[in-house]
């Protein structure tokens, strides 16, 4: 077969990593941090550059400096999914999850972006969209936080950016999370209130906490056990309150973890992280699967990366507008996404993922790899 008439070569792969500090100490039911690690990279094929990224760790550097860059090296940047089979081989030895996964997705929206930068086109358009913009929950309300900081914090999502649902997290101190939640519940009116234990509750903990709070009208209980207990999330789900979804799968980073939260019936709600889960192609395998099972999907963190694909899901009900993620987005990267009543759109008019990346902002942050440019 004949090559197609001005394919373009992948000439380079740069991967960098940046730790930025929160704003004020943060934490949730299992976990407390005081920074996030974002990973960038950059894909070049003729005189275009891609742009991707993913949160997690500062190695996911030197996989892609080791291993992945060199397996997709010299490849036509137009065979997205040949790069991304090219990629999952590559790590077979070292376990597609977890780390690999990350950086697999990072270089997969560099890809789609890299192919929608040379048709000049936005990424939304590439991929075929059903919507033209997707409605944000606002996401935080750590446990750290007081109940001025909650309330503060919760408030200004649904009465400045006017979003209609918002996600506190608990499970530090169960005994407390009744009450910040009917100091939540005060704070947001009639906007819909979803909590998060990130998997810090056994079963009869997370129903207990559900009867406690049932007055208060939580339509979302996240991770209310460990996304591996899927047997609890099914006994979870099925003795909630009528109105109160299940919630999990932001660490899916296989077909095979999504299929099993489904098959389990684990879930009201699938999420999905396309910074995770394989990138763009990744994230569409994932929705496809869940909308073949009646499953509604909602896009997990990251919303500068899930703004244009979460366009194209027809059952995907929401991206999480991530405290943390937000800031660090919004702090470099020109073009991140700005809420407008309770939503996101891409910007039609910039190519690709419309992102440029703030190089000279974030070099004061780097941990690992020489620096974007």
């Amino acid at each position: 077969m004949a090559e197609r008439k001005g394919a373009a070569m992948i000439s380079a792969v740069r991967a960098a990593a940046y730790r930025i500090p929160t704003d004020r100490p943060e934490a949730d039911g299992t976990l407390a941090w005081n920074s996030t690690v974002l990973v960038v990279v950059h894909v070049y094929a003729g005189n275009h550059r891609g742009l991707g990224m993913t949160y997690g760790h500062s190695s996911a550097v030197s996989l892609i400096e080791e291993m992945l860059g060199p397996a997709i090296s010299e490849r036509d940047c137009f065979d997205i999914a040949g790069c991304w089979m090219a990629m999952q081989r590559a790590v077979r030895n070292v376990g597609r999850s977890g780390i690999a996964s990350c950086a697999i997705s990072a270089l997969d929206l560099a890809l789609w972006d890299l192919k929608a930068q040379i048709l000049s086109v936005s990424l939304a358009r590439l991929l075929g969209r059903c919507r033209d913009h997707v409605p944000v929950y606002g996401s935080g309300g750590f446990t750290s936080y007081s109940d001025d900081e909650l309330r503060e914090q919760l408030g200004r999502w649904t009465q400045v950016d006017q979003c209609r649902f918002v996600k506190m997290k608990i499970g530090s101190e169960p005994e407390r999370d009744p009450k910040r939640a009917e100091v939540a519940r005060r704070a947001i009116g009639e906007c819909q209130l979803f909590v998060d234990a990130n998997g810090a509750f056994a079963v009869r903990q997370a129903l207990r906490f559900a009867e406690q709070t049932r007055d208060l009208d939580i339509r979302w209980f996240e991770e209310p056990v460990s996304s591996d207990d899927v047997q609890g999330l099914q006994d979870v789900r099925k003795r909630v309150p009528a109105g109160m979804d299940v919630a999990a799968g932001e660490y899916i980073f296989t077909l095979d973890d999504a299929r099993g939260l489904i098959c389990g019936d684990a879930v009201d709600v699938l999420q999905v992280d396309v910074t995770r889960c394989g990138g763009i192609i990744g994230f569409l395998k994932v929705s496809a699967l869940a909308e073949a099972s009646h499953v509604d999907v909602s896009a997990h963190c990251a919303p500068a990366m899930h703004r244009h694909g979460a366009c194209t899901v027809p059952r995907l009900r929401h991206v999480e507008w991530f405290h943390d993620h937000v800031r660090i987005e919004q702090m470099l990267f020109d073009g991140a996404p700005a809420v407008q009543e309770g939503t996101i759109a891409p910007d039609f008019a910039r190519p690709g993922h419309g992102l440029e990346f703030k190089s000279a902002d974030a070099a004061r942050y780097l941990v690992s790899g020489e620096g974007l440019t």
